[in-house]
């Protein structure tokens, strides 16, 4: 038993890691603790709200949200991780999208390895089957998670192409190809994925002197691919002459200096979408490789290696990445982008940062190969402590969507603390209870409200319309009409009216004080309760509703009259509710 153990370690840490996680999810299920921010605040609440508002599948029909706003601002139906939320009850959607990440991440990254190495596989598969785990479980972008792990796929079935022989060989991979977009995502990948392919067209026209027809049919294939599953995005991008908030965000003003240091940054530590685990026992492990490997060559009297080492190509292509990234936000260089391609105004092309995820964990494959080909004992066991380190520092490091860690730890903190965190759980954030009694109690019949002291996806999720939200593009128009309902607070909140001004994506009642008032505490206390803003540009929006996570100090004054307090045992909130 213990050599079974030790031959295959590489089956048994995985599987065991794995399993912890399954178990922690499976116990505590609506209990987990799943990130809010940019998470539960934003597309689980649409997606429920679509779900009961019967709108997934609908066309010509506005959301309950925003005062109303095409369905088609919302995501396309055709898509892996938004059918889990059409099939299945929320958390369990959730956790169907957290599961099938990893598992495309971990079979895809293995595929990969395995075309590629082909014979040689066999020699390397301890290797592979643990990064291949560690790159599945990246705590990236839930939402997008299937996208990032997805990476390898399109590469694996571009090589296919490249290497088929015939066009019968070819026509599955074109069909994958084509079907590719079911699990990827056009505005944080397809786009970077059909600039990088163009890119490829012309290396290898150029490398094998003649034009690589079957790569240039792919690019074709998976552009028809994209516009057809997501045929929702490019209505609502080109198809419109609506103006959104898109054009007026305010993407940043760095200096060409700061924005290197930004660039330098993303390097080392990675954006807050694409957290991939690999500041730690990736990066060092890398550079010091390519150190020690660029300095033999040049010892040797091989200096031109170093131009052909993949190690160091896909190391020129991170860098590549991250200055595009820090590039983005240096006003001259995304001046000059959007003059070039005008429909592309507001996009956010500095996601080249996002193929990273991917990258760093090939290089990780790549140094931990050439550990195993020096045929040292010692090297060979030292890279399967490197990767071993890379999968548990993936699982159990802190990290913006690390939902495992953050679980386990606010889990742990009740027990052991005998006391609940600041933070609310799934369940908790929600409240589906609470609401269905207070919809219940006031009569609610779809009226338009908007929140006081809480996220609006919370009213999204719940089924009650909202003329708040967080959506990312959205009429230009409305988000000029909420600044006249907010723009009496500003004086008193600088930072939180520069925020509105400069993006727009949230749109909510700000407090009169500068305080954040939609945190998603467990207790929600702000020093001024009182609510500023213009009650009758808010009645324009025929808001009806007010729901407040505290009594709102002048409710008087501005006209709102309490209509109850609403508490259940199932929740943290105790919800005030105003009439206007």
């Amino acid at each position: 038993m213990n050599h079974n153990i030790k031959k295959n370690w590489y089956m048994y840490l995985p599987g065991t890691l794995l399993l912890i996680q399954a178990a922690v999810f499976l116990v505590f299920r609506g209990e987990s603790y799943f990130q809010i921010h940019d998470n539960l605040d934003l597309f689980m609440g649409h997606y429920e709200m679509l779900k009961k508002a019967g709108l997934w599948f609908s066309h010509g029909q506005n959301a309950p949200i925003l005062h109303g706003v095409s369905r088609d601002l919302f995501g396309s139906e055709f898509n892996l991780y938004n059918l889990f939320y059409i099939l299945l009850p929320g958390y369990w959607a959730y956790l169907a999208g957290y599961a099938a990440k990893i598992a495309i991440g971990i079979i895809s990254f293995i595929l990969l390895s395995k075309e590629l190495l082909a014979k040689r596989y066999d020699a390397y598969k301890p290797l592979v089957v643990v990064i291949a785990t560690a790159f599945g479980m990246i705590p990236v972008f839930p939402t997008y998670g299937i996208a990032f792990t997805s990476v390898p796929f399109i590469v694996l079935f571009l090589i296919k192409l490249y290497r088929a022989a015939s066009f019968k060989d070819r026509l599955p991979w074109y069909v994958a190809v084509f079907c590719y977009p079911f699990i990827s995502y056009f505005s944080y990948h397809g786009f970077f994925i059909l600039s990088y392919m163009v890119l490829a067209v012309i290396i290898l026209w150029i490398r094998d002197k003649r034009f690589p027809l079957s790569t240039f049919v792919s690019i074709v294939v998976l552009s028809i691919g994209y516009i057809l599953f997501e045929y929702r995005l490019f209505g609502a991008m080109l198809g419109s002459d609506v103006v959104t908030i898109r054009t007026t965000m305010d993407h940043g003003d760095l200096t060409f200096m700061q924005a290197m240091k930004t660039a330098f940054d993303e390097f080392v530590n990675a954006s807050f979408h694409s957290e991939d685990s690999h500041t730690y026992i990736v990066l060092a492990t890398v550079l010091i490789a390519i150190v020690l490997i660029n300095a033999g060559n040049i010892k040797a009297g091989k200096a031109k290696e170093i131009w052909s080492n993949p190690i160091n190509l896909l190391m020129i292509w991170i860098i590549f990445n991250v200055l595009i990234f820090g590039l983005y936000q240096f006003a001259p260089f995304r001046h000059l982008f959007e003059m070039l391609v005008p429909p592309l105004t507001g996009f956010e092309f500095a996601r080249t940062a996002y193929f990273n995820t991917f990258l760093w964990y090939a290089e990780l494959l790549l140094v931990c190969m050439r550990m195993y080909d020096y045929g040292k004992k010692n090297l060979k066991l030292l890279a399967n402590v490197i990767v071993t380190l890379a999968v548990l520092i993936v699982m159990f490091v802190p990290q913006v969507y690390n939902d495992f860690y953050y679980t386990c730890y606010n889990q742990a903190y009740k027990v052991l603390k005998h006391k609940e965190t600041s933070t609310v759980n799934y369940n908790e954030f929600y409240s589906e209870q609470l609401f269905e009694k207070i919809k219940d109690e006031i009569g609610y019949n779809g009226e338009w409200s908007a929140t006081f002291g809480m996220h609006p996806a919370i009213l999204n999720y719940n089924g009650i319309a909202s003329v708040d939200g967080y959506l990312g593009m959205y009429a230009q128009e409305y988000k000029d009409k909420w600044q006249k309902v907010i723009e009496p607070a500003f004086e008193g909140s600088p930072s939180l009216a520069d925020y509105y001004m400069g993006w727009g994506a949230r749109v909510n009642l700000i407090s009169a004080d500068d305080e954040n008032t939609y945190a998603p505490l467990r207790v929600m206390d702000p020093a001024d309760k009182r609510l500023v803003c213009d009650m009758d540009e808010l009645k324009s929006l025929d808001c009806k509703y007010i729901f407040a996570r505290f009594e709102i100090s002048n409710a008087n004054e501005i006209g709102l009259n309490l209509i109850g307090s609403y508490t259940d045992k199932s929740s943290p909130y105790t919800i005030y509710v105003y009439q206007l």
